[in-house]
């Protein structure tokens, strides 16, 4: 198998899931301050527990991810000072810098989840890969 799924990667999952689950609640409910404080901490564990710690420091520190970064840590600090529109908006500028090299390895994986492969064969997602083979 190319990837174990030990007992900690599967709490680490878990809470990924929980923190994802609680900032799209706070953001539904009118960007709620304690909702989105709590999914940010389940998602840093989470990742944290997905990677291992070392991994996720060397990831959260590298000088090429520095901009990322400095934007999701500003925008959980925005958070907890009641900005939370401003915030979640870096927090998700953060994101995508950071994990950015991620999201083929992501695809890979979803595309082996019966229900999931099957949505990212539709044309759409083939459209994208022509986009990008075409860069």
């Amino acid at each position: 198998m190319a990837y174990e799924l030990t007992e900690q990667k599967k709490v680490g999952l878990g809470l990924f899931g929980f923190g994802i689950s609680f900032t799209f609640l706070g953001v539904i409910l009118y960007f709620d301050r304690g909702l989105l404080a709590l999914g940010n901490l389940f998602w840093l564990i989470g990742v944290g527990l997905l990677l291992g710690w070392q991994s996720t420091w060397r990831l959260f520190t590298n000088v090429n991810n520095l901009r990322g970064t400095v934007c999701f840590v500003i925008g959980i600090f925005l958070i907890f000072v009641r900005w939370p529109i401003i915030g979640i908006i870096l927090e998700i500028y953060g994101c995508i810098v950071l994990f950015g090299g991620f999201w083929s390895t992501v695809k890979a994986f979803l595309s082996q989840i019966p229900f999931v492969g099957w949505i990212l064969q539709y044309p759409l997602m083939v459209i994208e890969q022509v986009i990008r083979g075409s860069r």
